[in-house]
């Protein structure tokens, strides 16, 4: 597992997530911890590095 942290798009508190580094890329939607709203998550990993992060709002 890899803890990546960054802020939220909505409230932009900072927040982290744990990213399983088994699955090479993953796209999906999780809620933020402190306002609730919907971010879509976006990982690729190259073994056990991260070479990509995106996290997104999705409300329009």
């Amino acid at each position: 597992m890899y803890e990546q942290f960054f802020q939220c798009p909505y409230c932009w508190e900072e927040i982290s997530m744990l990213l399983d580094t088994s699955v090479t890329q993953q796209t999906y939607i999780e809620d933020c911890e402190v306002c609730c709203r919907p971010i879509e998550v976006t990982s690729r990993f190259s073994g056990d590095e991260l070479v990509a992060f995106d996290a997104i709002d999705i409300e329009q």
